[in-house]
């Protein structure tokens, strides 16, 4: 048994669907203060309402992660509403899809802004109040795409994900002083709105090269941040954890025969 997070103050970017809706729900199901945020109110106020309907108790806030600004005010507002910040989970991302030839600078520095640069400015921000913690935690949420494989269409998408790696890695040594760690999910092909609309095909052919022959859900990457957000994880920083079905395993689909 993990200790509980029963109260810790805890920030999920991105939440307004999908994995971001996922971690939301782990973190509020054990207990925790969660505030949420997302670029658009009316998605926020169906998200609150949807997990009030579950009988979690989340608070939304609107923000744009590339805008310090923003950022600024948001982690002010929940570190103050809150009684501080424990817990950051850093998971607002894009995923445009763009061919290499035919990418604009205007497609990249989207991507990077809102994937690479938000990351940074949540976690700037953010920083006076998990300082204050117990014990500070900062779970980015990755990808396999980037670090470890590519897909067509996401240059911009997997070079904004590589590089929140070598961020988590300056940052969980700059931050080991201040007793906060920094980790990261790295999460494999997850059953979310986006994925979906990417067809049926798609979604078949993911599952034929995934060893556990399923998709993952957005609440196996909410639990793997919970481990990363417990006490007990409180000796690992800098550190990734994929969470992909064995995906990334095979050499070829030869291999799931």
């Amino acid at each position: 048994m993990l200790t509980s997070l029963k109260g810790k103050s805890v920030l999920v970017t991105g939440a307004s669907s999908g994995i971001g809706l996922g971690i939301a729900r782990v973190f509020a199901s054990q207990g925790a203060r969660v505030a949420v945020s997302a670029r658009h109110q009316d998605k926020l106020d169906q998200v609150v309402k949807a997990l009030a309907a579950e009988g979690l108790a989340v608070t939304g806030y609107t923000a744009d992660v590339s805008d310090p600004q923003a950022v600024r005010r948001l982690a002010n507002a929940v570190g103050m509403a809150q009684g501080g910040i424990d817990v950051l989970c850093a998971n607002a991302g894009i995923f445009p899809s763009a061919p290499l030839e035919s990418m604009s600078p205007e497609d990249w520095d989207l991507v990077m802004n809102t994937n690479a640069k938000g990351s940074f400015l949540c976690v700037q921000a953010c920083l006076p109040y998990l300082r204050e913690a117990e014990y500070g935690r900062v779970i980015l949420t990755s990808s396999i795409t980037g670090p470890i494989t590519g897909f067509p269409g996401w240059a911009h998408y997997g070079a904004s994900k590589a590089a929140q790696l070598g961020f988590m890695r300056t940052a969980a040594i700059e931050l080991a002083a201040d007793g906060i760690t920094v980790n990261a999910v790295l999460p494999g092909n997850i059953l979310t709105e986006g994925l979906q609309e990417m067809g049926e095909d798609y979604l078949e052919g993911m599952c034929a090269s995934i060893p556990l022959k399923c998709l993952g859900t957005v609440e196996d990457i909410g639990h793997a941040a919970l481990f990363f957000a417990s006490k007990e994880a409180g000796y690992i920083t800098g550190q990734s954890l994929v969470v992909d079905g064995g995906q990334i395993l095979p050499e070829s689909l030869a291999a799931l025969e």
